[in-house]
């Protein structure tokens, strides 16, 4: 099995497959690595599985996928929204 997602640290090195199974919602490849470690990462990211479409028309031009970028963007203003409730707290308990 080979890893072909281009921005992973392990791509185009092969591995030992060991297992498909279907984890965390998404089909997944379990490997051994060259020190017979077990890893595992969504089949579409290696040669074992379908290309990722967005990584084939990306074609290694982008290093987001819009949706994920606005998915961070949502995770953010829910952080910022909690940061400002609990300061407003604090600063309501000193009075």
């Amino acid at each position: 099995m080979r890893v072909t997602h281009p921005y992973h640290p392990l791509c185009q090195q092969e591995f030992q497959l060991v297992s498909y199974c279907r984890n965390w919602g998404e089909d997944r490849v379990w490997f051994q690595d060259k020190l017979g470690r077990l890893h595992s990462l969504p089949t579409s990211w290696t040669d074992a599985g379908a290309v990722d479409p967005f990584v084939a028309l990306a074609a290694g031009r982008s290093l987001f996928r819009v949706a994920d970028l606005i998915e961070l963007a949502r995770q953010i203003d829910g952080w910022k929204s909690e940061r400002v409730e609990r300061t407003v707290k604090e600063n309501m308990s000193c009075l």
